[in-house]
Order: structure tokens, then sequence, then C-alpha cells
């Protein structure tokens, strides 16, 4: 399907409300997360939180900047009493988060929409860092 700037704002929108999920939901984690295992990713869990918020920023800018209104609803949060589901939950969201910006970037690109590109990818460099996070606390 033909990207437009419409269908692009909706996607980036969606994007926003991903966001929001994920910071709530990793400061929900970081406070419920327990075990010694978890003391190094549970501080880390706090550091993607304030990242997710910075990345619902600068969506919300470039979808104002775009001509559209950054939504204030929120995607679906996961919840568990167990730390490691927990972890499990938010490496799926990464996961579902770099799939979601791969896509964003072309549509991107197709526009030529090159500063929105740019902001993608600084997004998608953080996601993937906190994918690499949460896997490797997961492998030990």
């Amino acid at each position: 399907m033909k990207i437009t700037l419409k269908k692009l704002l909706s996607e980036l929108n969606k994007d926003l409300e991903w966001e929001y999920a994920a910071a709530i939901q990793y400061v929900q984690h970081a406070a419920t997360i327990n075990g010694a295992q978890f003391d190094s990713i549970q501080k880390e869990l706090l550091i993607h939180a304030q990242e997710e918020m910075q990345h619902a920023v600068m969506l919300s800018e470039q979808i104002d900047y775009l001509g559209g209104t950054p939504t204030v609803d929120v995607e679906k949060r996961e919840l568990s009493s167990n730390s490691l589901e927990m972890l499990k939950q938010d490496l799926e969201g990464e996961e579902n988060a770099i799939a979601r910006y791969k896509e964003r970037i072309g549509q991107a690109e197709a526009l030529k929409e090159y500063g929105l590109r740019r902001v993608l990818e600084d997004i998608l460099i953080q996601e993937e860092e906190h994918k690499r996070d949460i896997a490797n606390a997961l492998s030990k």
C-alpha cells in the first residue's frame, strides 16, 4: 500500500501510544521486579522508562510538525507477578518497537521526510539497546 502523510501520521500516533505504554510498563516492572539476580536490570528499566518518554516527546514534536495532533491514548500494558515473565514482556515490547520503527523509517523515506527519518533512526538505535539490555538480563 502506498504511504500517505495521513497514514504516516496515524502510524506515528500508534507508535506514540506504544511509547506511553512502554514507559508505564517499565516503571511498574521496575517497582515490582524482585530477586537479587534482577538488581542491575531493575535500575536499567527505570532508565528505559525515561528514554521511552523521550521517544514520546520526539514523536509528538514530529507529529505536530507534520500537521497532526499527538495522541494521549495509551496502548496495552503487560502485567505479571513473575519477574522473569516481566522481562519477557518487556523484550516483546522492544521487538515490536524495533519492527514498527523499521517500517516507519521506510515510510518516512518514501515521503522524503528525511528529518523524521533521522529522528526515527535515533529512536530505533535506543530501542535496539533496550532489547540487548533485556536479552542480556534474561540470559543470565
